[in-house]
């Protein structure tokens, strides 16, 4: 396995060459395969055909290398080898699998260029390729971007269907016929020839030494499993209480502990007195982890009540104190040279100076946490040779990699074992808690630890989705039609920050400023867009659709402002700068059918649309609200996506509502702020979640364009939020422009 920052670091030159042509890198270095990671771990009768297919006594086991936190991946990764392989889905079995760089995402690099996903042109396809070939190799095993479905489709499927042609050969070899006479049905080779079949159980062995014949991937008209809602492989451990979360680890031995560091995030520890905390019951250890202290205990809630029993003297935060203070960091960025300018079409200069009429708006969004139900958690254990980690994570080299750094042992010695997530939403992909556990347990040889954070510090030490402002403006002809489009958004650069903690290099534009908006499928003649990187210096990094969560708050309620200043419907508005994008015409145009769009409210009530493309998958929402006793009721939501193939259509639904649910958190009373420097916001009670009872009733339509395939955790995120605006606006004749909507409405 590479070495996470050895690699960036001195592989990205690199990398570049190979997205400029790859001549200098050289094509064999490219397309070598990885070695196979089961080959380290196989037991007495096991065999391994690929990375991704284990066969034992018990049967077939599937690999499914990307983090399960609630979204289906897995089942959905595991159909598209079961699809090829031929076993019956009831057989099917299937886990994490080690780290490994046989694992590597490529399709997070390559949706990372600096062009609109609607961009087929030949510069934007080779440097999608050219990304492709970064991300093999510097081969990151991540899970994150919506493009896990993406990044499997082929390469799980290629493994299933090698993996079956391994099995004909190795029984065509038994029988001395042609493999290619031969056909595989449920788990078995047959030789119609005379009805003999052989289990893949008995042929294992054999076939992981085959050198099977290459074959095309099966027609999507012989599809079995893929394209069609398969059951859940990970429901029943669910159900029962069996699954086993980073949480749920229990080793021989175990200790417990928890920490605390500096609510000012980023201040230094000046000292600190645990002497209260060292006579508590059941405390083992008092750590002082330099910026921080971690208590090591018998149990959990013994860690947790020593950790608050200890006193400190925090040092400042190097950042401003007051929520204030860090929007005027936001406001003074917009005089600087902008970071990103990914969309400039025409001469807003001119036009704007040449209209005769104009509107403008400012829109603000806070720090959100992503909250995940699970607290962060790790368990580690240190021993002579090495170390091993259980954790719930979205990059599990990533942990491996940084726990390693602060044992001062090899990436090598430590091994991470990746468990169910309770909620990711982009905060796993960060390795602060398996780190943490690692120093805790280093100070217990032998002994693993569970290092547990309670819910206020996992609140207060988030990587927060980023602060934004939005500045807009449109201007109009004397008939009031759209002339020029003009927007600026300052905001701390996520991809920055996180992928700086990572140890890449980074520089030059991030398209996450702007997504949302500079991105999004429609045509003005006169239309830029400007991103400013406000450094406040508040710990950011991924939050479930990143920059389109705000992006697309901002611009769907600022075309929203358009159509009403235009006098003019604004889906139809939307249909016609759409006039280029059949795709997301044809999304627009279903959810205005399903929501009879256009018909007369019932008296009380009102509709917002929003429409935002993003991770590939063009999606389209209608809320409808209604007021009851003074209240907003948020009484439903049509939704119609369209993300090229799905996969899984039950899953992909699940998804949409998903995001939505998320989003519409976020919209009505999602915030975090900072007094003298702190988080003040802790625990549920005071940042709290969508209830039962508000959750609207959801209907949903997708389509499937067969053109591409896009992402399904994050996209129905986006225009949930600026739909809701836009459905209050409609029904109140308010706008707001500044979320959580809580701040100025009560909901039900």
């Amino acid at each position: 396995m590479g070495k996470i920052k050895t690699i960036a670091r001195r592989s990205f030159l690199i990398g570049s060459v190979a997205v400029a042509g790859g001549a200098a890198f050289g094509v064999y270095t490219y397309k070598k395969p990885y070695a196979n990671p089961l080959e380290d771990e196989l037991y007495a009768g096991e065999s391994t055909l690929n990375p991704f297919v284990l066969i034992n006594k018990e049967g077939v086991t599937i690999i499914t290398p990307r983090a399960e936190m609630g979204q289906g991946i897995q089942s959905t990764l595991a159909a598209m080898v079961a699809e090829e392989l031929d076993v019956a889905w009831e057989t099917v079995q299937f886990k994490h699998g080690p780290a490994a760089s046989a694992y590597y995402n490529n399709a997070m690099f390559a949706a990372g260029v600096p062009f609109n996903e609607f961009d087929d042109s030949f510069v934007a396809e080779t440097m999608r390729s050219g990304m492709k070939k970064l991300g093999k190799i510097l081969a990151v095993q991540m899970t994150g971007g919506s493009t896990a479905t993406i990044d499997g489709f082929d390469k799980m499927r290629m493994a299933g269907c090698s993996a079956r042609e391994a099995l004909k050969t190795a029984a065509a070899d038994r029988w001395n016929v042609d493999a290619s006479s031969l056909e595989t049905e449920n788990g078995k080779v047959i030789n119609p020839a005379n009805g003999e079949s052989l289990d893949y159980r008995e042929i294992a062995a054999e076939a992981a030494d085959a050198r099977p014949a290459t074959v095309p991937l099966r027609e999507a008209s012989e599809w079995k499993y893929v394209g069609k809602s398969m059951p859940r492989l990970d429901m029943t451990a669910k159900v029962t209480g069996t699954a086993e979360f980073g949480i749920d680890v229990r080793l021989k031995d175990m200790l417990y502990a928890s920490v605390i560091s500096n609510p000012k995030l980023k201040g230094k520890m000046n000292s600190f007195d645990a002497s209260e905390a060292e006579k508590m019951p059941g405390v083992i250890k008092i750590v002082d982890l330099g910026d921080g202290v971690g208590v090591i205990a018998d149990n959990t809630w013994r860690a947790f009540n020593a950790v608050n029993a200890i006193e400190f003297d925090w040092g400042d935060a190097p950042y401003p104190d007051t929520q204030a203070g860090m929007w005027d960091v936001l406001e003074k960025g917009l005089s600087l040279d902008p970071l990103n300018t990914l969309r400039d079409d025409g001469d807003v200069v001119k036009a704007s100076a040449d209209a005769p009429d104009g509107i403008s708006a400012e829109y603000r969004v806070p720090y959100l946490a992503h909250s995940c139900m699970e607290p962060m958690n790790a368990t580690a254990l240190v021993t002579n040779n090495g170390a091993e980690i259980w954790t719930g994570t979205q990059a599990p080299q990533v942990a491996e990699q940084f726990a390693a750094e602060a044992l001062g042992l090899d990436t090598e010695q430590v091994k991470c074992h990746t468990t169910f997530l309770g909620g990711g939403f982009g905060r796993r992909v960060e390795y602060d808690a398996a780190v943490l556990a690692a120093k805790l347990a280093k100070e217990v040889p032998g002994k693993p630890v569970k290092m547990t954070w309670t819910r206020e510090e996992d609140t207060a030490h988030d990587f927060y989705r980023p602060i934004a402002l939005g500045r807009f403006n449109a201007f109009f002809d004397n008939a009031k039609n759209l002339r020029a489009f003009d927007a600026k958004i300052s905001s701390p650069s996520p991809t920055y920050d996180a992928m700086g903690r990572l140890g890449f290099p980074v520089g030059g534009p991030d398209a996450q400023l702007t997504e949302g908006i500079h991105n999004q499928p429609i045509d003005i003649e006169n239309y830029r867009v400007y991103g400013y990187n406000a450094e406040v210096g508040v710990p950011v990094g991924f939050w479930r659709s990143v920059g389109n969560s705000f992006g697309g708050f901002f611009h769907e309620s600022f075309l929203d402002e358009i159509a009403n200043h235009r006098g003019v419907d604004p889906v139809q508005m939307r249909l016609e700068l759409m006039a280029n994008y059949p795709v997301a015409r044809n999304v627009v145009e279903k959810a205005a059918e399903i929501s009879n769009w256009g018909s007369k409210a019932n008296a009380g009530s009102g509709m917002g649309f929003a429409h935002t493309l993003s991770f590939g998958t063009y999606c389209a929402q209608v809320v409808k609200v209604s007021q009851v006793k003074g209240k907003i009721s948020i009484d439903k939501v049509w939704c119609v996506a369209d993300p090229g193939l799905v996969v899984d259509p039950k899953n992909f639904e699940a998804q949409m509502m998903s995001g939505i649910i998320y989003g519409l958190t976020s919209a009505i009373m999602g915030e975090i702020t900072f007094e003298d420097g702190e988080a003040e916001q802790s625990n549920f009670h005071y940042y709290d979640a969508m209830r039962m009872h508000q959750c609207p009733e959801m209907e949903f339509a997708t389509l499937s364009n067969k053109t591409h395939i896009g992402g399904a955790g994050e996209p129905g995120t986006p225009p949930s939020v600026p739909a809701l605006a836009n459905a209050i606006f409609n029904l109140t004749g308010e706008r707001y422009r500044e979320l959580p909507l809580n701040k100025h409405i009560d909901f039900v």
